[in-house]
């Protein structure tokens, strides 16, 4: 069984509030975009196979393989369901790191895979509860849908929000954010215009009422970044925000975009552009 775990961007993210648990409560949109790895899984032929193989292509997974989101996934159903023996294998297409919930739709699309593969029946209820403990965002990937995402990101309310006929440019240079230095500068507060107010607009009308709280913090440590968001404008976008707690960014665009003229603006870097 093969599928492609697609990634999203964040439509708009507002801190609005810490947690007594120490983490913060957001306000954002997810939006799934059509940039997707690969994940394979098959059963295991050997009768003394383990009860799983992972292995991954074209990205180097920091840590061991036995924590990698796909895994995590695995034996979570395993812990509560008679699972049958595979071997995953994951092609990243998708870049690390980048705000994009790569790992997160690679988990999500495991626990669908799964539930059909043993015939467990799971509601898409119960796969978003399995789902959210293993990431934030990974229960957004189990309906993948655009979402209006509370909590920690894991309240979803489906959003009527389309851009379908816009060109998605993404941007990603070979810088890391940690979650630390994005929250460095963000004193969490209620947005004067909600959100969902700004998010049914016309996109035209999104720059400079929407925006992305991480921005600062990051931008103040790393001004290579700021750069990247003008660039787009200046490109022709009609709206440009970093994804996430970053490195991403992403830029809308009315028209369709040469993706041999966005990797000579932007050299060096992960780049990436769909009609959608």
């Amino acid at each position: 069984m093969v599928t492609f775990p697609n990634a999203k961007i964040n439509l708009g993210l507002d801190v609005v509030a810490r947690r007594p648990d120490g983490y913060h409560n957001l306000e954002t949109v997810f939006y799934p975009i059509p940039l997707c790895d690969i994940l394979e899984i098959t059963p295991a032929e050997e009768p003394d196979a383990p009860d799983y193989t992972f292995t991954m292509y074209n990205a180097v997974f920091d840590g061991d393989d036995n924590d990698n989101l796909v895994v995590r996934a695995y034996k979570s159903l395993a812990a509560d369901h008679k699972l049958p023996k595979v071997n995953m294998s994951l092609y990243k297409n998708t870049p690390t790191g980048a705000g994009l919930g790569g790992g997160s739709a690679d988990a999500a699309f495991a626990l669908k895979m799964l539930n059909s593969m043993a015939g467990l029946g799971l509601s898409d209820e119960k796969l978003e509860e399995y789902a959210a403990t293993i990431g934030a965002d990974c229960a957004f990937f189990i309906k993948n849908q655009p979402a209006y995402a509370t909590g920690i990101g894991n309240i979803l309310t489906p959003t009527a929000c389309d851009i379908t006929g816009y060109t998605l440019v993404l941007v990603k240079p070979d810088i890391h954010i940690s979650t630390k230095d994005a929250y460095a500068l963000v004193t969490p507060a209620v947005a004067e215009t909600p959100l969902t107010e700004i998010i049914s607009r016309p996109v035209d009308e999104w720059k400079g009422a929407m925006k992305n709280d991480f921005e600062k913090s990051v931008f103040a440590k790393h001004p290579s970044m700021e750069r990247i968001k003008e660039k787009l404008y200046a490109m022709g976008a009609v709206y440009a925000s970093m994804s996430g707690s970053g490195s991403s960014f992403f830029g809308i665009f009315k028209e369709e975009q040469d993706i041999e003229r966005i990797k000579s603006e932007f050299p060096g870097m992960f780049c990436w552009s769909k009609v959608l």
